[in-house]
């Protein structure tokens, strides 16, 4: 199993600061703030969910939502039961505000929580998402390998039997996510990402995937 050295970007006061930043760039000159992995990596996971005709009236919780932006992309596309979390208060904060300057609020719901102790939602969700939060957890300095359980623990209790997951990564390869989640988890799709090539090897800097829950986890 990959072992990362610990690193700020696993920590809260990191993305505490990084979000201060940017919600009062939001408030300042109406910056939306970063994309993480970049608008193609938002857009593969839509344009995935269309193309599978998901139905819009789908439960769908994206997990650390930072600015909201995907949840914002998924209400324009008729997606109209939508929950974004987050720890981090600005990011909560701004993630509302753009969604308000959007049109969306109606459709998305948001919450400040901490999923890996905190999240308790009424309802289990048909499908949730991940755009870096796992690797941020796998980051974290203060027990990243128990993090990680945690945060399996809490996808299996929010999320609907059959239920699907849908995770995008810069830290873990495919054989890594499987061997993390695969205990809980079967991979039913991998989403094209760009490839590289570097010394004659072929390789990927994101990795998408698709899962759904196990009936018995």
């Amino acid at each position: 199993m990959n072992e990362f050295a610990p690193s700020a970007l696993g920590t809260k006061e990191h993305w505490d600061a990084v979000y201060s930043r940017e919600l009062k760039s939001f408030q300042d000159f109406g910056d939306e703030g970063e994309i993480w992995f970049g608008e193609g990596s938002m857009a593969r996971v839509v344009r995935w969910l269309k193309a599978q005709s998901i139905p819009s009236t789908s439960s769908i919780l994206d997990i650390g939502t930072g600015n909201g932006i995907l949840l914002v992309e998924l209400a324009k596309c008729g997606y109209s039961d939508l929950t974004g979390i987050d720890y981090c208060m600005d990011a909560v904060e701004l993630a509302r505000s753009i969604c308000e300057k959007e049109g969306v609020s109606q459709n998305v719901h948001l919450e400040v929580t901490d999923f890996l102790v905190a999240f308790h939602p009424s309802e289990k969700f048909d499908i949730c998402l991940d755009k870096g939060t796992f690797d941020a957890v796998s980051l974290d300095p203060s027990g990243s390998e128990e993090k990680r359980r945690s945060y399996i623990e809490s996808l299996c209790r929010v999320l609907k039997p059959q239920g699907l997951f849908i995770i995008t990564s810069c830290n873990w390869t495919r054989e890594e996510l499987l061997n993390q989640f695969g205990d809980e988890f079967e991979i039913t799709d991998e989403l094209p990402t760009p490839t590289f090539n570097f010394g004659g090897q072929s390789g990927k800097s994101v990795t998408a995937l698709v899962f759904k829950k196990k009936s018995d986890s």
